[in-house]
This record gives C-alpha cells, sequence and structure tokens, in this order.
C-alpha cells in the first residue's frame, strides 16, 4: 500500500508542479523543430500523459473533499 501511495503522490506532485515547463518548452520546440525523431514525439506524448493523470487525481481528491455529506476525507 505505501508504493501505490508514493506513485500516487509523485504523479501528482509532478503535474502539479511541472506541467506549466512541459507545455512551455514543448510549444517552443514545437515552434523550432519538426517532429521526425520517435523518441521526442514518445517522450512528449508520456508527459503529457503524466499531466493528465496528476490533474484528474487532483480533481478526484477535491471532488471527494467537497461533498456535503463527507467527512472531508481525501480519496488515495
Amino acid at each position: 500500500m505505501g508504493m501505490k501511495k508514493f506513485i500516487i503522490f509523485l504523479i501528482t506532485w509532478v503535474a502539479g508542479n511541472l506541467s506549466i515547463p512541459f507545455w512551455m518548452v514543448g510549444h517552443v520546440h514545437l515552434t523550432t523543430n519538426v517532429y521526425e525523431d520517435i523518441h521526442e514525439i514518445l517522450a512528449s506524448f508520456g508527459m503529457n500523459i503524466i499531466v493528465a493523470i496528476g490533474f484528474w487525481l487532483e480533481w478526484r481528491n477535491y471532488n471527494a473533499a467537497t461533498k456535503p455529506n463527507n467527512d472531508k476525507k481525501q480519496l488515495k
């Protein structure tokens, strides 16, 4: 159970702290480069997937904490 909580925390942390740098660097990179290397495409896709999962985890926790008949426990 400890490893699962750590992975959820890690994904949420990465999504919260690195989403803007991922997207800013990605957009600058898109304007100056042509994606011809499969590694660049997969890395970009992977970073966006991590951010999307982190966003969903944060939304799930927020939703659980703001329900009217909930005792403010977060889902983990």
